[in-house]
Formats: structure tokens, sequence, C-alpha cells
């Protein structure tokens, strides 16, 4: 077999890119906010690594879960054996999916408890607070408020006007053209 480093190939880049997208205000925002939900004070070292770390078991995560809604996640095992972190992690993922959130918002457990992706684990928790937002949570809030549906009605007779107006967003300007620019001379080139 080849000896490859770390340095060459596609997962080397790929890891790159990923870590390029790291963005620690958005991290520190995620883990404060989570702070003040859960009434825990655990953020004091930013860093994937880190931030890694104080999730890794997803206690920290079934607790937000419960925070959002209570009873959401009636069982948290505070145990070190894998399987049963992994399975912490699982449950909040669930919650998050039966809460609302978009299955590209979320994360994979591998991405937290192998350290694969945190960037997209932050991503998970902010898009969570946004999406509390919509749900009508009133605790505090995480990100801009995200858009709802806003369904409007017309008579028959607004849609009639609608139909016959012909707008200039798609390029028509009232017949005007090019005609008489000119005014009567040509333009020469002079070697």
């Amino acid at each position: 077999m080849a000896n490859r480093t770390e340095s060459h190939g596609l997962t080397h880049d790929v890891k790159k890119k990923l870590a390029a997208r790291d963005n620690e205000q958005e991290e520190k925002e995620a883990m404060e906010w989570m702070e003040k939900l859960i009434g825990e004070d655990f953020y004091t070292e930013s860093g994937a690594k880190s931030v890694q770390g104080y999730l890794k078991d997803g206690v920290r995560l079934c607790k937000l879960a419960n925070a959002l809604q209570a009873g959401a996640i009636p069982k948290i095992t505070d145990s070190k054996m894998a399987f049963k972190q992994m399975e912490n992690i699982s449950n909040f993922l669930a919650f998050s999916a039966n809460y609302g959130l978009q299955s590209t918002d979320s994360f994979q457990t591998v991405d937290l408890y192998e350290n694969q992706n945190m960037t997209q684990v932050i991503m998970t928790i902010t898009a969570l607070g946004r999406h509390a937002q919509l749900k009508g949570f009133n605790g505090p809030t995480l990100g801009p408020k995200e858009a709802s549906k806003n369904v409007r009605e017309f008579d028959q007779e607004t849609i009639d006007k609608g139909k016959a107006y012909v707008s200039t967003q798609y390029g028509y300007t009232g017949g005007a053209n090019q005609s008489g620019q000119n005014f009567g001379k040509t333009r020469k080139i002079i070697d």
C-alpha cells in the first residue's frame, strides 16, 4: 500500500475547505445561546476540538432540546460508553427533525462524535435557534428570524389588471429603438 500523508489528496483538500469555513463568531454566539438556555457555563475555549469536547457526549444537546420543548427527550444518558453518547446525539437529531428543522440544516452523528465536520454542527445549532423563533419560542434568540409564509389574496379585477399590464422588467421600453442615433456621421478608423 502507498504511504500517503495528510498533506495530499482529496481528503486533505476537503478538510482544508471545511476548516476555512469555520467562523469563530458564529461558534461563540451558538455556544453562548446554548449556555443561556440550559443554564450552564461551559464554553471557555473556542475551536473545533474544544466545542467537540463540550458536545461530544450529547448531554448538552439533549438539554437544549428539552429547553426548547419541555420533555422532548425524557431520558438523557450520562454514560461514558460510546454508543450511549451517540444515542444522545441521535435523540437530539431526531428531536430537531420533529421540531421542523430541514434535513439540509442537520449534521450527522459522526460529524460531532468523530470531529469530522464541526462547522455543520454549529450550523445546525444556529438553524435550530432561528427555527425556534418561528415556532414562537419566548426565550433567548439566535440569528435572524426565518421567513414565514405570506399568502396574498387578490380579487378578479386586480388579477385582470395585472394580466393587461406590460412590465418593463422584461426589457420592453415602449418601442424605443436606435434609429436616428447616428446623426449622419460615420465612424472612421484612421491608421
